[in-house]
């Protein structure tokens, strides 16, 4: 009998270990983050699996969690990725001293992450100490450092990642504030490294850097695929671009002696280009190779309309373009016409920032038609318009079926929009785009009324990310939106109506949220009474009272600009924190002295 009883408890407990060896197997091919978080709510062995597995974590505001959870959660991590400061602060909204710095991180780092292979800060306010207690405890199996539109170092911090990481595959800099103090930091990595990869100071001050350094670093490290850098010469790249046999992706560089220019010659596999300052007489320097470009970015290339539709046409395999909204109608119908496999399009403002304001370069719902019906794999949509109609939207929901980002930013450059407001155009788009995951829509009074924004919460069920500016006309407005939106996790708007009340209400409808960011919104007699109504656990409520700052304008003029009161709410498990500068007010009921 007792025999008995002993085969059956091992029959019952057989399933319970297989499952666990199963899922052992099965755990290290799950990447996803949400089938992760729902994998790990299943049972308390499943969530240790998922724990002793997962070898990449995304933290998308730093004090959504602290240094020590993080540990003692995902001990076994081989690469985290850390944002900072709000996506606001890339538009100097931002207050400096708001917070973000890595210190804390890295220590712990330092200290306990032995598997860390990757650092990707983001945003973030980066000391050269971090950077020297990052390179001295983790430099020699350290293969990724990115530090990303991060402030607060120097090549004196990048010294020591020169001379430490030495099987650094990547190091990204790009848009980062550093100062420079020489370029020995490069020439570290030229005699140290056999294995980098990808090297990007793209968009930064660092000038001091040897092309002869560049080309000992092409040289040495056979696999470097990208490089993007700050202003050079090109013609001091000759030797460089020889060294760099499988360089697959070049930007930066500048262009002093134009006649000599055709001396240049890019190497074979050149398939991503983004050249500084290129105007009409340097374009012939990319014929040559312009059949085989995927990628293209004209962001500061000095071209007009018709250079663009000259370059564009020669392109027939480009999947990426940036570039300015000088590119015009025009150049979004060559486009149209020419690049049939374009996935990513991202037009900026700035056309009149280089003289080049002409009729040509504007884009209105003439081109965004054309760029629907003929470029049906896009993905990604950034742009800026002059124009829009309802219309050109039903066109974008009715062609762009594989789009999943979707921007538009109205100008004020036209005095009157004839077809406002966009309510049904915008309701078109939405339910026509039904992979789309992110949204922004920045328009102005009277672009969108309550049934829009009804509209737009009605009609995105699987949208995660949102920015909404100068759009609805009352509180009806936003609380009609908020029972909408099912998976939003991430909201910012900027120039609304909306009360604190309506927001306070809206937050608490929207159950997926996990981020709020509003800029310009109807304070309450005493400011952030009323957001109290949507105080619950692990939610943090920080104000960043309305302000002025100075800046310098086109002509190098300083120049006052209002900043309105700012409103800050997100998801921590880890409190409030405790690094407020004094640009930010906590908003506690304990804190702030307020009754509910």
């Amino acid at each position: 009998m007792e025999e008995n009883d002993n085969k059956l408890n091992k029959t019952m407990t057989l399933p319970t270990v297989m499952s666990d060896v199963v899922l052992g197997c099965v755990m290290p091919y799950i990447h996803d983050p949400k089938d992760r978080y729902a994998v790990s709510l299943v049972c308390r062995r499943w969530c240790e699996l998922d724990s002793l597995t997962r070898k990449h974590i995304t933290i998308a505001l730093c004090y959504t969690t602290s240094p020590d959870r993080l540990r003692r959660r995902f001990q076994h991590l081989e690469s985290l990725k850390l944002k900072g400061k709000p996506r606001a602060a890339m538009f100097n909204l931002i207050p400096e001293d708001w917070g973000g710095y890595v210190t804390p991180w890295v220590n712990e780092i330092a200290e306990n992450f032995n598997c860390l292979k990757s650092v990707h800060f983001r945003r973030m306010i980066v000391n050269d100490s971090d950077l020297e207690a990052l390179a001295r405890s983790r430099g020699k199996v350290l293969q990724v450092l990115k530090l990303d539109k991060c402030s607060g170092f120097s090549t004196d911090g990048l010294l020591h990642v020169g001379r430490l990481c030495r099987q650094l595959r990547t190091l990204f800099l790009e848009e980062s504030s550093i100062v420079e103090k020489d370029g020995q930091w490069l020439h570290e990595i030229a005699i140290n490294n056999s294995v980098l990869e990808t090297l990007n100071f793209y968009m930064t001050d660092l000038v001091k850097v040897s092309f002869e350094d560049l080309e000992l670093i092409a040289r040495n490290c056979r696999n470097l695929a990208s490089v993007k850098i700050s202003d050079c010469e090109i013609l001091e790249l000759v030797g460089f671009f020889r060294a760099a046999a499988v360089l697959e992706e070049f930007c930066g560089g500048s262009f002093g002696e134009p006649d000599k220019d055709t001396a240049v010659t890019f190497p074979p596999r050149l398939c991503r280009l983004g050249l500084t300052y290129m105007g009409k007489n340097e374009m012939p320097i990319v014929f040559p190779f312009a059949s085989l470009l995927k990628k293209l970015d004209l962001l500061y290339a000095l071209l007009d309309t018709e250079d663009h539709c000259f370059l564009i046409q020669r392109c027939p395999n480009l999947e990426v373009l940036e570039t300015r909204n000088v590119i015009g109608d025009r150049g979004l119908e060559v486009l149209a016409q020419s690049c049939k496999r374009l996935k990513r399009l991202r037009i900026e403002r700035g056309a009149d920032e280089h003289g080049m304001d002409d009729e040509e370069g504007v884009v209105s719902p003439i081109g965004l038609v054309a760029l629907a019906q003929g470029c049906l794999e896009l993905e990604y949509l950034a742009v800026y318009v002059s124009d829009i109609t309802n219309a050109s939207l039903v066109y974008i929901g009715a062609y762009s079926k594989n789009l999943c980002d979707f921007r538009l930013v109205l100008l004020d450059r036209e005095e009157r929009i004839t077809d406002l407001p966009l309510d049904n155009g915008v309701r078109a788009l939405l339910s026509g785009c039904e992979k789309l995951r992110r949204f922004a829509l920045y328009l102005r009074p009277g672009g969108l009324t309550d049934v829009g924004l009804r509209y737009i919460g009605q009609y995105s069920p699987k949208v995660r990310w949102m920015l909404l500016g100068c759009v609805g006309e009352s509180d009806a407005g936003i609380l009609e939106f908020s029972k909408g939106c099912p998976s939003l996790q991430k909201l910012e708007m900027r120039g609304c109506c909306f009360s604190e009340r309506a927001l306070a209400v809206s937050v608490m409808q929207l159950t997926s949220l996990r981020y709020l960011w509003v800029q310009g919104y109807r304070a309450s007699s005493q400011p952030g009474r009323d957001l109290l109504a949507m105080v619950h656990p692990f939610w943090n409520i920080e104000l960043i009272p309305a302000r002025r700052i100075v800046m310098t304008d086109k002509v190098e003029e300083a120049v006052v600009v209002e900043h309105p009161a700012h409103i800050l709410a997100y998801y921590s498990l880890a409190g409030p924190r405790t690094d407020f500068p004094d640009t930010v007010i906590p908003l506690d009921p304990l804190v702030a002295g307020l009754e509910l």
